[in-house]
């Protein structure tokens, strides 16, 4: 079966010039059509010519998500973010690898990133509102206060309730841990939120001061 014309044409390029840059074109029409080891090896073929070519990065981060590589795939874009910290398809990548783990606070917080530079994306905002949905339920079960457990030295109903509190026993209510409140554990809560958002774009500035140092000294 032959390939599609524009795989075929990619292919002759490449095949005539191996260090030529359609080698990325042709990964990503490899990507889009299924081919993912023909597209890792052509990625990967291409980069050893091209190593900052982050166009072939991105293509091969994807790949290596669609096969379910996400610890290669992770260092791929992580390796774009470092060279470009605004590459929308890395960040959108990353935030995908995080959906993907179960990691669902990071996922949003690159989610909600890639969005400063993609606002009116329908598929972010869609993620974006699923994931705050799931992280918000999964904030609750967390704060949500076990039930209490029943003190062993409780007196009969029949005796006085002042005789049973007079002198509490080792698992007296009176001896219980505290409970926060309603608010403080809100504030608990947005506070981690708030450190987790912190720390993700502390990784993107310091990965756009790294590449400003890079840039400097290569002057």
């Amino acid at each position: 079966m032959a390939d599609h014309p524009r795989i075929e044409e990619l292919k002759r390029r490449v095949e005539k010039d191996p260090a030529s840059l359609a080698f990325a074109h042709l990964a990503e029409e490899y990507r889009r059509a299924g081919r993912h080891a023909q597209a890792v090896a052509t990625c990967r073929a291409g980069l050893k010519f091209h190593p900052t070519y982050l166009l072939a990065r991105v293509t091969l981060g994807r790949v290596l998500i669609e096969i379910g590589d996400l610890d290669a795939a992770q260092a791929e874009l992580q390796a774009v973010m470092s060279a470009a910290p605004d590459n929308l398809a890395a960040i959108r990548g990353l935030a995908d690898i995080h959906r993907r783990r179960g990691e669902l606070q990071e996922a949003l917080d690159y989610y909600r990133w890639a969005q400063e530079f993609a606002r009116q994306d329908p598929d972010l905002e869609q993620h974006v509102r699923e994931l705050k949905v799931r992280v918000e339920r999964g904030s609750r079960a967390e704060t949500r206060p076990r039930p209490a457990e029943t003190p062993l030295h409780l007196a009969p109903p029949s005796e006085p309730a002042t005789q049973a509190t007079a002198t509490p026993g080792p698992l007296s209510p009176a001896r219980a841990a505290p409970v926060l409140p309603v608010a403080a554990a809100d504030r608990a809560r947005e506070s981690d939120e708030a450190q987790r958002r912190l720390a993700v774009f502390t990784r993107f500035l310091g990965a756009i001061l790294a590449d400003r140092e890079r840039r400097q000294a290569g002057r």
